[in-house]
């Protein structure tokens, strides 16, 4: 019901924008005079195009459904949608002209449909973007999201799970998951519930008809359990989606190609690629020249403050575990007592991160500046001087130590197949209230799915999370 009232509220807003761009078309055109004038011979009442703007209406109304503009498609780019849109309204503005050009109704602009065609454009584009701020604002707050559950823990369950983590904007919530009983595919998924095996379906369904969505993410061999989990779900009125195999990898690891008329099939590593990594180094470049003189000036003033608060160094520096295992130096501020690592021993039971982690939200250890540090993520600065010399990247997953990488599961491991970050969307999606399974599976994510637009984003919405010190401790 909420994606049918999603998708009635987008046709109403589309169409009121829709006559919204054709009066605006007008004014541009007779009003304005944009590109030509309008000789006062040919001058026209707004009155006398209302019957084209109704036509238009209903050839866009026609054109959008066919190109199926008004079908909601989650995880697609802003930009892709305008382009449908522009093809819907360019098809739309063609059927008009053709039907001017049998008609020939008196008053008639070729100007005015171009108008129209560009603020159509506009003012529709503009609307979805709108759309997405707000149904984005509402996921983020668990409002009108989608309560799934996620059937299967393979390969293709965990992939579906960290897209599931890294993208509330799709509005999806994962509830819980349900293994096939073995204790290898037991696994735990961060805050995500085991809510039982594949048998629990029918009665999980039974108890929680909150349930929107059940995900089958089953292995290839599996057809004839998939299709009776498909009935199950019919049954109790829940949509079922089923995630396809494909030999257990996500699409993004497949590698399509042709020989001589044969498909094939290949497997990419599940890494960044090398010329990735070199428009990558190049992000970094610009951000530590960009960032130079007010991370230096700040670097002063921080410093002063800490050796006014408390004795020791300014500079505290920890050895970090980098890409495909080497270590490097990683700098910070000294935000702790001079014996903080002394003191870590017995303060292990209050350790309140699971996984190979330490944290305490009010760890005895913390200065007092090293509180203020800490809260608003200063004390990573230092960083961008890792940044400069290549150890680290603006984005990426967190450098862990090297007693962390010890206790690493298998899977773990393969957050460390691309240099460590400042920030990344382990930042931006929680820092140190995810778990870290959480943590992990949002880094490959991240590996899996890079981009330069994804590190742009996850740069800007830095910002805010930093200022705000939402889950720094």
């Amino acid at each position: 019901m909420r994606n049918r009232n999603i998708r009635n509220i987008t046709i109403i807003t589309d169409i009121l924008l829709i006559n919204l761009a054709f009066v605006m078309a007008y004014v541009a055109r007779y009003q304005w005079q944009w590109l030509r004038p309008v000789e006062e011979r040919f001058f026209e009442p707004y009155a006398a195009y209302v019957e084209q703007q109704l036509a238009l209406n209903l050839l866009l109304i026609f054109t959008f459904s066919q190109s199926r503009v008004w079908r909601r498609r989650r995880g697609e780019f802003w930009i892709d949608e305008v382009s449908r849109i522009g093809s819907a309204t360019a098809a739309g503005i063609t059927l008009m002209m053709a039907i001017t050009f049998f008609f020939q109704p008196a008053p008639f602009s070729r100007l005015l449909l171009f108008w129209a065609l560009v603020f159509i454009v506009l003012f529709v584009g503009m609307g979805r973007l709108a759309r997405r701020w707000i149904l984005s604002a509402l996921y983020q707050n668990g409002k009108v999201v989608d309560r799934v559950l996620v059937v299967g823990t393979g390969e293709t369950g965990r992939s579906l799970i960290r897209t599931l983590l890294a993208r509330p904007d799709l509005g999806f919530k994962a509830v819980g998951y349900l293994h096939d009983g073995s204790q290898a595919n037991n696994i735990g998924l961060g805050r995500i519930p085991n809510l039982g095996d594949f048998s629990d379906l029918e009665k999980l369904l039974a108890e929680r008809p909150s349930l929107h969505t059940v995900f089958i993410a089953l292995p290839g061999d599996r057809h004839q359990l998939a299709n009776e989990m498909l009935r199950i779900c019919y049954r109790h009125g829940v949509r079922a989606q089923v995630v396809p195999d494909l030999l257990q990898l996500s699409l993004n690891r497949v590698e399509f190609n042709n020989m001589a008329g044969i498909p094939m099939l290949g497997v990419r590593d599940v890494s960044i690629s090398r010329w990735q990594r070199m428009l990558k180094r190049g992000l970094d470049w610009v951000g530590v020249a960009v960032l130079a003189i007010p991370v230096l000036l700040l670097t002063a003033v921080i410093a002063i403050a800490i050796k006014l608060d408390s004795r020791g160094p300014i500079f505290y520096k920890a050895e970090r575990v980098g890409r495909d295992g080497k270590t490097f130096p990683m700098f910070k501020f000294r935000s702790m007592v001079m014996d903080a690592e002394d003191q870590k021993g017995a303060l292990q039971q209050f350790n309140e991160a699971d996984g190979p982690i330490f944290k305490m939200k009010d760890d005895p250890r913390l200065t007092r500046v090293g509180r203020i540090l800490r809260r608003f993520s200063l004390d990573e600065l230092p960083q961008f001087y890792n940044v400069a010399l290549g150890h680290m990247s603006l984005v990426g997953p967190r450098p862990p130590l090297s007693e962390e990488v010890a206790e690493y599961k298998p899977w773990h491991r393969q957050r460390l197949s691309v240099i460590g970050g400042i920030t990344g969307l382990w930042q931006v999606s929680g820092r140190s209230d995810l778990t870290f399974d959480e943590l992990c599976l949002l880094d490959i994510y991240y590996i899996e799915n890079w981009s330069l637009a994804m590190d742009l984003r996850i740069l800007l919405q830095t910002i805010p999370h930093s200022l705000f010190g939402k889950g720094a401790y």
